[in-house]
Parts: structure tokens; sequence; C-alpha cells
């Protein structure tokens, strides 16, 4: 049976995340801004059009934004995260066989299903998401991830296309035509490093890629390169991850409000991101062998420093108190007094599943203890997910202090995520 792809692909998702409970800012720019709201992280069709690129400084186009009148959002993650689980629910509904490639890409398998006619099968599934959603996206079919997510691309961007794109039962003309209009630094793969040495070689398309001799290929990119040939031609390479695959880390990370020296609020950014980094672990019936917390002081001032100290705990393990404790201490002893810190990041990682947690030949695990903490943390869980969300019940270093809490002057509300942002609806 011959793969068949579908990526599901979110119009400027973070934005059409805004617009759900905003329809008044259909048809006007809006950009979406990164922590402390520094930069651009997502923008409106409208938005491009001004020649507001992504990545870019506010404080550069503060002028454009007011005299265009461009609608700014401080990043919500809370309402993104959630819209992205409802896309999710769906598409599982679909086919089980769907790996997420990001907060707002999927890739579906389809070789199963039996259709017909993907272009209507796709349009269908557009219209379906837009009701019942209310996102926007882009679907682009084909044999491989690489072709499939290239159809994505152009189906976002071609207006004939009507949001799908399918390069199976398209003529071969058709596809070789989509595959010339692809520059070479947007196939999937390429990015920005590869792209110079493939260009020096005179491969500036896709096209000219999927012509390159396998061996230059490999020569050039290794078998990664071999395969991205491959995959343009229609070879699939790259099926998809399976689902209950045990992920390597989970990271949490943010930049501070305020550079600080202060440890009570170093401690209380440490403290909240172990906190929300452990409840995804138990989200997935996870444990952690190890742990890391990066300190940084601001790359752009003089004197710049990175401070990292790792641990690793004897039992695998998911507690969000002894992980903060272990990880607090460590970061106190190597803490620079006189240094303005920027950011922390909280990493977990070698990571295994909830069986991992096993007795050693020593008898150093206390089992009646382990279960004991086992049952508190399923308590601290359900008490939270009950009663609106992680931060029901805490751990007192996360009320320290707030003031490494990065800006977001411009947050919208949690419709979907706070019982106190739920919208109100009034009849008159």
């Amino acid at each position: 049976m011959k793969s068949v792809f579908a990526l599901i692909d979110c119009n400027n998702f973070f934005v059409s995340c805004e617009r759900l409970f905003r329809p008044d800012l259909e048809g006007k720019p809006v950009v979406v801004l990164s922590s402390n709201d520094g930069c651009v992280v997502a923008r409106s069709n409208e938005a491009r059009v001004l020649g507001i690129p992504m990545a870019a400084p506010v404080f550069k186009y503060r002028y454009l934004f007011q005299e265009q009148g461009i609608v700014q959002f401080s990043a919500n993650f809370e309402l993104y995260g959630d819209i992205s689980q409802r896309i999710i629910q769906l598409l599982t509904a679909i086919t089980p066989r769907t790996e997420v490639y990001s907060v707002d890409e999927s890739f579906l398998d389809l070789s199963e299903l039996g259709i017909e006619n993907y272009q209507q099968w796709g349009s269908r599934l557009r219209q379906r998401l837009l009701r019942e959603v209310g996102v926007p996206v882009s679907i682009g079919i084909a044999r491989t991830k690489t072709l499939a997510k290239l159809a994505a691309e152009h189906a976002k961007r071609d207006s004939g296309a009507s949001g799908v794109l399918d390069l199976i039962q398209a003529p071969d003309n058709v596809r070789q035509t989509y595959l010339a209009q692809t520059p070479i630094n947007d196939v999937w793969g390429v990015g920005r490093r590869l792209a110079p040495r493939l260009r020096a070689e005179g491969v500036h398309t896709a096209l000219g890629l999927s012509e390159l001799r396998p061996r230059l290929a490999n020569q050039l990119m290794g078998v990664h390169g071999r395969q991205m040939v491959a995959e343009l031609r229609g070879i699939s390479c790259h099926q998809l991850e399976p689902f209950g695959k045990i992920r390597q880390s989970i990271m949490h990370g943010r930049q501070f409000g305020e550079d600080t020296s202060q440890f009570a609020i170093i401690e209380a950014a440490i403290a909240s991101l172990t906190a929300r980094a452990a409840a995804r672990l138990r989200s997935e019936h996870l444990l952690a062998r190890s742990a890391v917390v990066h300190l940084n002081t601001n790359r752009h001032k003089p004197g710049y420093q990175r401070t990292s100290r790792f641990i690793s705990f004897a039992t695998p393990t998911a507690d969000t108190g002894h992980i903060t404790s272990q990880l607090v201490a460590a970061a106190q002893a190597a803490l620079n007094p006189q240094a303005q810190y920027h950011r922390a990041n909280v990493l977990l990682y070698n990571l295994v599943g909830e069986q991992g947690l096993q007795t050693d030949l020593l008898g150093s695990l206390d089992v009646g203890a382990a279960t004991a903490a086992q049952a508190k943390l399923q308590a601290f869980d359900a008490i939270n997910a009950r009663y609106d969300g992680q931060r029901t019940i805490r751990y007192a270093a996360e009320d320290l202090s707030n003031a490494w809490q990065p800006k977001r002057d411009y947050r919208g509300p949690r419709h979907t995520t706070n019982w106190q942002d739920l919208p109100i609806a009034q009849i008159l």
C-alpha cells in the first residue's frame, strides 16, 4: 500500500486564536508578541502586507503600529495550547495515525482510509475545523511528509488552492511547477545552514534538489540529504512518530520581567518553572532521572554570563517538591551575587515511564515512602484539575515573588482555561 500523508497547518495560529473571541478583528492587522512583549512571533496577513517581518523588534516598529492601527496581543499560551488540543482531538477522531509535529501542525497517515478524492476530503476537513473549532487551516496531501509540508505552504499562499493542495492526484506537470516555485531554503529540512551549500552547487529550488544525484546529495548533506531527494521524488523515507513514544526531555523557561540579582525572585522563578515541568511529567506518566537549571544574564549587555547546574536523582521522580528543592539548592550554590540575571530555564531529561521506578540491589529505595509520595502527587493534580488549573494549590516557593514574571501588557482573556476570563453573553 502506497503511503499518503496530509499535513494540517493552522494559518497564523496565534492570531487566529485571538480572533476566535474577537471577530471584529477579521481583516485588520494583528500581531502577537513574545515574552516581555519584545518582538513579533505571529502576524496576520494584513500585518505582513504592511511590511512587519517575523521576529520584528517592537521598539523599531512602534510608530508603524500606532500609525496603521495594528492591534497587539501579548502571547497567551494557555489559550493557544487549549485550542491546539481541541484540533488534535478532532484529528485523532478521524484517524489515530496522527503525529503532532508542533502546536499548530499535525501529520495524518491517510493510506488506510480509502479516500477516493483527496481534494474533496481536505476541503470537508477544513470546513469542519473552521466550524467546530474556528481556526482556518491549510492542508497539503502527498506521498511523503516533505511533499505534504511543501503542499501545505502552497495551499496557504495560493488563493486558487482554496486552502487545500493535493499533489497525489494532480498531474505531473502541476507537481513539477510547485517544486520549481519553492525556493531551496523553504524545503523542509534545508534551512539557513544547508541552503548556501546547495546554491553553490547550482540548486536553487525544490525541483533542482529533487533532480540532484543521490550520491552528490549524500556528499553534501549526508544520509539526510539522500532521504530529502527521495522524499521530493515521492519515495517515503520518514514515517509518523508513533504514539506512546517516550519523549527525551521537558523544558520550561522564561525571560524575567526585569533583570535581578535577588535570590528570592530567582527561587520563585525556578519553583514555578519546575512545577509546570513536573506537572507535565505526571500528565504523560513519566519520571525524570536528571535535571538542569540554567541562569543567564542579558546577552546584549556587557559581561554576559551563563550558569548551568546538573543534578541526578537517586531514583526517577516526578515529585515537584523534591525536584524544586534540588534545583534551588544547586542554583543558590552557583549564583553570582553581582550578576543581574535575565532568564531561567529548567530542563528535566533522561526520562522513563512510571513503570521505571524500581528497587535497586542495595535496597536504598523506600517503597513505602515512594508509594505515599505518588498518592500525594495524584491528590495534588486531582485538586488542581478540579479547581481551575495548575495553581489552585502550589508550593509556597512559587509565591516568594512575582517580579520575575514576564511583561504581558497586551494579553487577552484566557477564555477557555480560566473561569474568571469566561466570555459573558448579555441578552438585551
